[in-house]
């Protein structure tokens, strides 16, 4: 995978909050004109993107405000169940401390802190703009798939 996008009304305060989370922006830049919403269907477009990549630079996450079209939808604040509903999750380490920094800047969480089978320490997060954000901190040398072939 290259990367996963998330589409935002503050490029500025999402590359702010993902920079907080330990992502780096790699770029940013505009894409416009007959060309892009040939790719997206949209036609003539206007969006400005950021891309963000993890600290390891294996993974990316393409943040993108539009200027034109406008945006028709807003599902920042369905809940994790609903159909096509999105949401990214991090590994990170420190969870506890990250999660009062990242509450700090007006995350809230959306459930609790609690532990999976004794390999990771699991949250959902409102972040900025109302994104769904898993943070996972990894307490063993065992990987989630090794507990869900023991199940």
């Amino acid at each position: 995978m290259h990367n996963m996008g998330i589409v935002v009304a503050s490029l500025d305060k999402a590359i702010t909050f993902f920079t907080e989370l330990g992502l780096q922006l790699e770029g940013r830049s505009m894409v416009e004109g007959a060309w892009a919403g040939k790719v997206t269907g949209l036609g003539d477009q206007s969006v400005e993107v950021a891309m963000m990549v993890t600290p390891d630079g294996h993974s990316r996450l393409e943040l993108s405000q539009f200027h034109q079209p406008q945006v028709i939808g807003d599902h920042r604040t369905a809940p994790v169940n609903s159909l096509g509903y999105l949401r990214v999750m991090f590994r990170v380490q420190g969870l506890d401390e990250l999660l009062e920094r990242l509450l700090a800047k007006g995350a809230s969480l959306e459930g609790e802190v609690v532990d999976y089978a004794g390999v990771y320490r699991l949250c959902y997060i409102r972040g900025v703009e109302g994104i769904l954000i898993g943070l996972a901190e990894q307490l063993t040398n065992h990987s989630a798939t090794d507990v869900l072939q023991d199940k």
